[in-house]
C-alpha cells in the first residue's frame, strides 16, 4: 500500500474519475436542499437523490464528488471505537442512466490496485445473493478468485429506500489479518468480527420498487458508489484508528496540548480526545453550512455535538473556553478541500463562541440545579435522581445526562436511567408526530413525474402576466380526469404558464384560467418536479376540459406589490451588510403582496439608530431609480461577478442574476423594472427568532404609504387629545410623564401617612395577652404591597406581637399574618392560622410561622374569617 494523505487521496479519486469523463462536482451542504425527509446529508448520493428518483434531470450523465457527511445514530460510540465518527467524507462516483456494472466494477478494481496499490491477495468482494451478473464480472473480467467472492443477503447487499429506485450492491473488503479475526476457520466477509473491513460500496440501481415490494427493471439504470475517506486513509497510512490519520491527528494533538496530556497515556482521556476531535469537525461544518444552535432539528444536533465537546473538554481538565482554538486547527487541515471554511471563518467563530459561552453558563447553572435536586431527594430519604428530573436538566438546560450520572454517582446517588430513556423516547415521539409527513414518494409526485415525461411547462411569467395556453392535464382527488364542473377543487397543468410558482421565499401568483365554457380561480401555484408547474384552485363557473384553449391571467395588482417587496429585500440585504457587517447572510425570507419578512444572521439586537440608518439607506437606493436587470449566466460567472447566493441553496449549471445598482443576487423571483418603482420602504419591527438570527418585518410601495398614513393619523389624534401641535407632542408627553411621577410620589406619601396613622390607632387598641399584643382587624387597603407594609410596621411596634389583617379588593379577599420571630412557631404559627381563614373565604394559601399571606374569592366571609383567626390566636397564646 502507498502512504497517502487525506488531501492527496481526495484528489486522486476525483482525478481518476475525471479521466473516465466524470464531471467533478463540489461537496453539497450538510443541509439537504429541498428534501424534507432528511435532517442532514448522511451519504454521498443525497445531493443526487432527485436524479435517481426521476424528479430532475442531471446536467451531466456521470459525476464524481467528495461529499461532507454527518450521521449521529452512533454518537454514543464515538471515541470508544477505532472507526465511529459523526463527521466523515464520502468519495463517490455516479451514473444517471449512462454506464453500469460492466464499467464500474473494473474501474473500482483499477483504482484500488493500480492507484492506491492495495495488495490484491488481501482483497475480497461481496455480491447480492442472485446477482450473477456482478459475480461474473468480478470473476471473469477482473480476475477475483471465486473463493474471495461472497454472496450475501438483502440486509447486507441490497440498497432500497422504500417505494422508488433500488438495487443490489457489491462491497469491497480488505483482509486485515488473523489478529483482528475470530476463531472460525471459515471467517470471511459477512462475519461480525473485525478482520474484514469494508471500504467501498458499489450500488447498482436497476429496479423500481412499488408499494407491495415488487421489483420492476428500470430502463435507465444507475450507479451510486461510496468510499469512506477516513477508513481508506487509515488503511493507506497504516493507523489503527481513523483518529490517527493525518488531518485528524493534527486536531487531536492540539486538544491534547490544551489538556496537558498525550494521546495513548490514558484510556479515559483517549475517549475524550477522540470525541472533541470528531465533534468539533462536525460543529465547524454545520455552522459553515448555516445551521444555528437550537432545541430542535438540525440546530439541536449542532447544540448537542458542541456541548458534548465542551463536556469532554472539562473531563480532560480544560475549564476555559477552547473550541475556537480547535476550530482553527480543523480549518487548517480541511480548507484545501473546503475553502469555504476560511471564507466564513469570522462567522463560524461568532456562532461557536456564542454557544460555548452560553453552555459554560448553563453548566454552572446545571450544577446548582443538580445539587438542589440531590439535597431535596436526600431530605426525603431518597438516593436517586428521577428520570424526569434528569431529562429536564438535559432538555431544558442542556445539561448532559452523562454528567448528571457522573456527579450523582460521586455523591452516592443513582440515576433512573429507564425513566430518563422513557422521557427521551416520549420527546422523540412528539417530534416525529409534529414533523410533516412529507416526502418524495407520494402518489401525486409519481403522477407529476409521469406528466413531466410527456411534456414540460413553459414559464413566461418574467415577460408577461397573461397568455393563451392549453389545458394538458387536470388532477382531482389525486387522479387524472378529463373535465371539471363548477365547485370542483382540482389542479390544472397547462403547456404555458405566466403564474410564478412558490419558491425562493416568494409566494405564488394568484389569478384566473378562463375557458369558453367556464373559469378556474387559481389559489396556489407549485413546482412539484422540475419542468412542471401546477395550478391549484376551484372552478367558479361553468366547466373546463382537458384540451381547452384558455386565457391564463395573473392578478396584476398583487404581482406588482409582490415584486416591490421582493426587490426591496435585495436592497435590504445589501444595506444590512453595509451597516452591520459582512457576517450578515440571508437565512430565510417571506415575500407577499402585503409585506416582507427577512431573516438574517446577526448576534445582537439591531440598535434603533442602526434601524433608522438601514431604512434611510434603503430609501436612498430606491430614489436612485437604478434599472433592475436579469441575466442568465453560468454559476462560475455569477460568482466571479460577486453575485450573492442564498445560504445552502442548490444551483444548477446556469443561474439567473438580478442586478440593481450595486446589488447582485442569484434569484428566480419576479421584480420591478427600476428601484424607483418600489416607491417607499418602512421597517415595522426587528427582533430575534433564534440564537444568532434576527428578523426584520417591513412594507414597501402602497403598503408603506398606508403604514405612514396610519402613523400620521395616530400623531394627529394624540395632538388633539393633548391640545398641542404635532411637533410639540413629545415635549407635552414628557411633561405629562413628569407630572404623573410627581403625583404618584405624592400619593405614596399620603398612603404612608395614612398607614402610619392607622398603625398608631391599631397599636393603641391592640389586645394584650400576657406579654404579647394581638391585632386582628379589617383594613381598607387595595393591594398586597400596602398590606405587607402595614403588617411590617405593626409587627415591629408590637414586639412581641401577632398581626392578622384582612382587606377587600375587587371582589377578592387579601389576608396577611405576621408574628414576631421570638414567639413564631413556639406559641403561634402564622401559616397554619391563615390557611384556616383562607378556606372560610373560599381561597387558599399559607406560609412560614412568622409570615403568611393568602387570598379568597368570597369577600362576604371576611368577618367570619377574622373572628376564626382571632379565636385560634387567643387559644394559642393562652396555651389552651
Amino acid at each position: 500500500m502507498k502512504y497517502t494523505t487525506v488531501n492527496d487521496l481526495r484528489s486522486m479519486f476525483l482525478d481518476f474519475f475525471a479521466s473516465k469523463n466524470h464531471q467533478i462536482l463540489p461537496s453539497a451542504s450538510l443541509v439537504p436542499h429541498g428534501d424534507p425527509t432528511l435532517l442532514l446529508t448522511g451519504a454521498g448520493m443525497v445531493p443526487f437523490k432527485p436524479y435517481f428518483l426521476g424528479q430532475e434531470k442531471s446536467e451531466y450523465p456521470r459525476v464524481t464528488s467528495c461529499q461532507r457527511c454527518l450521521r449521529t445514530p452512533d454518537i454514543d460510540n464515538v471515541g470508544k471505537t477505532d472507526r465511529h465518527g459523526t463527521f466523515f467524507e464520502m468519495l463517490g462516483n455516479f451514473s444517471f442512466g449512462d454506464y453500469f456494472k460492466e464499467e464500474i466494477i473494473p474501474w473500482a478494481w483499477e483504482f484500488i490496485t493500480k492507484h492506491l496499490e492495495l495488495p490484491v491477495d488481501k482483497l475480497w468482494v461481496s455480491v447480492y445473493l442472485d446477482d450473477d451478473e456482478a459475480f461474473s464480472i468480478w470473476e471473469q473480467k477482473v480476475g477475483v478468485p471465486q473463493e474471495r467472492i461472497v454472496r450475501l443477503g438483502k440486509a447486507d447487499n441490497f440498497w432500497e429506500i422504500g417505494v422508488g429506485p433500488c438495487g443490489p450492491c457489491s462491497e469491497i473488503y480488505i483482509d486485515r489479518g488473523l489478529e483482528y479475526g475470530c476463531a472460525d476457520p471459515n471467517c470471511k466477509p459477512g462475519c461480525e468480527c473485525e478482520r474484514f473491513l469494508e471500504f467501498w460500496n458499489l450500488v447498482f440501481i436497476q429496479f423500481q420498487q412499488d408499494e407491495q415490494g415488487n421489483l420492476k427493471p428500470l430502463i435507465h439504470k444507475g450507479i451510486d458508489t461510496g468510499m469512506g475517506m477516513e477508513r481508506v486513509a487509515s488503511l493507506l497510512q497504516g493507523t489503527k484508528s481513523i483518529f490517527e490519520i493525518d488531518n485528524m491527528r493534527a486536531i487531536m494533538d492540539r486538544v491534547a496540548t490544551l489538556a496537558r496530556t498525550t494521546y495513548g497515556s490514558s484510556a479515559a482521556h483517549d475517549v475524550s480526545l477522540r470525541v472533541v476531535t470528531d465533534h468539533v469537525r462536525s460543529v465547524t461544518f454545520l455552522v459553515c453550512d448555516g445551521v444555528f444552535p437550537a432545541n430542535e432539528g438540525r440546530g439541536y444536533v449542532l447544540r448537542r455535538l458542541l456541548r458534548r465537546a465542551v463536556r469532554h473538554g472539562r473531563l480532560l481538565g480544560i475549564q476555559q473556553e477552547f473550541l475556537l482554538d480547535i476550530v482553527d486547527v480543523v480549518m487548517e487541515n480541511m480548507s484545501l478541500g473546503y475553502p469555504e471554511l476560511v471564507e466564513k471563518r469570522e462567522y463560524i467563530h461568532k456562532v461557536v463562541s456564542l454557544e460555548e459561552k452560553r453552555f459554560h453558563e448553563t453548566l454552572d447553572q446545571g450544577m446548582l440545579l443538580l445539587q438542589d435536586l440531590m439535597t431535596k431527594a436526600q431530605a426525603n430519604g431518597v438516593r436517586e435522581i428521577t428520570g424526569s428530573d434528569a431529562f429536564k436538566l438535559y432538555d431544558t438546560f442542556g445539561f448532559p445526562v452523562e454528567l448528571t450520572q457522573e456527579i450523582a454517582e460521586e455523591k452516592g446517588f443513582a440515576l433512573d436511567e429507564a425513566g430518563f430513556l422513557e422521557a427521551m423516547q416520549a420527546q422523540r415521539q412528539r417530534a416525529r408526530s409534529a414533523r410533516a409527513e412529507m416526502g418524495y414518494l407520494g402518489t401525486q409526485v409519481d403522477l407529476y413525474k409521469e406528466l413531466r415525461e410527456l411534456m414540460q411547462v413553459e414559464f413566461v411569467g418574467y415577460e408577461q402576466t397573461e397568455t393563451i395556453a392549453r389545458v394538458v392535464a387536470v388532477i382531482k382527488d389525486d387522479q387524472r380526469v378529463d373535465s371539471l364542473e363548477q365547485g370542483d377543487a382540482a389542479v390544472i397543468v397547462m403547456d404555458v404558464s405566466p403564474f410564478y410558482p412558490e419558491g425562493g421565499g416568494q409566494i405564488a401568483d394568484t389569478g384566473t384560467i378562463t375557458a369558453k365554457a367556464g373559469q378556474f380561480s387559481v389559489k396556489d401555484v407549485r413546482k412539484p418536479v422540475e419542468g412542471l408547474i401546477t395550478h391549484q384552485g376551484t372552478i367558479t363557473s361553468g366547466r373546463l376540459e382537458v384540451g381547452d384553449q384558455v386565457l391564463a391571467s395573473v392578478y396584476q395588482k398583487e404581482r406588482v406589490d409582490t415584486a416591490r417587496h421582493h426587490s426591496v429585500t435585495h436592497l435590504l440585504q445589501k444595506v444590512l451588510r453595509e451597516v452591520l457587517g459582512s457576517h450578515v447572510n440571508q437565512s430565510g425570507s417571506y415575500v407577499s403582496p402585503h409585506r416582507l419578512r427577512f431573516d438574517f444572521t446577526h448576534f445582537e439586537s439591531v440598535k434603533k439608530a442602526e434601524l433608522a440608518l438601514i431604512e434611510q439607506k434603503v430609501n436612498e437606493a430606491i430614489m436612485q431609480n437604478d434599472p433592475v436587470s436579469a441575466s442568465v449566466m453560468s454559476i462560475e460567472e455569477a460568482r466571479a461577478e460577486g453575485a450573492m447566493a442564498l445560504f445552502g441553496e442548490k444551483y444548477g449549471k446556469t443561474v439567473r442574476v438580478i442586478c440593481m445598482g450595486e446589488s447582485k443576487e442569484l434569484c428566480g423571483g419576479t421584480h420591478v423594472s427600476a428601484t424607483g418603482d418600489i416607491g417607499l420602504f418602512r421597517i415595522i419591527s426587528e427582533g430575534s427568532v433564534a440564537a444568532g438570527i434576527r428578523r426584520i418585518e417591513a412594507v414597501a410601495g402602497k403598503q408603506a404609504l398606508q403604514f405612514t398614513d396610519e402613523r400620521e393619523k395616530l400623531l394627529q389624534e394624540v395632538s388633539l387629545k393633548l391640545q398641542s401641535k404635532p411637533d410639540s407632542v413629545l415635549d407635552q408627553v414628557t411633561k405629562l410623564i413628569s407630572q404623573q411621577k410627581a403625583c404618584e410620589q405624592a400619593i405614596e406619601k399620603l398612603k404612608r401617612d395614612v398607614s402610619g396613622d392607622l398603625a398608631d390607632t391599631l397599636v393603641a387598641n391592640a389586645q394584650v395577652v400576657g406579654e404579647v399584643r394581638l391585632v386582628v382587624t379589617e383594613v381598607e387597603l387595595t393591594d398586597t404591597g400596602q398590606l405587607r407594609s402595614l403588617g411590617d410596621n405593626l409587627r415591629d411596634r408590637l414586639n412581641p406581637g401577632v398581626v392578622f389583617l384582612g382587606a377587600r379588593s375587587d371582589d377578592k379577599v387579601l389576608l396577611l399574618s405576621m408574628v414576631s420571630k421570638e414567639i413564631a412557631g413556639k406559641q403561634v404559627h402564622a401559616g397554619n392560622v391563615i390557611k384556616v381563614a383562607a378556606q372560610i373565604c373560599g381561597g387558599g394559601g399559607g406560609g412560614r410561622p412568622d409570615m403568611a399571606q393568602a387570598g379568597g374569592r368570597n369577600p362576604e366571609m371576611l368577618d367570619e374569617a377574622l373572628k376564626k383567626a382571632e379565636e385560634i390566636f387567643l387559644k394559642q397564646l393562652k396555651g389552651k
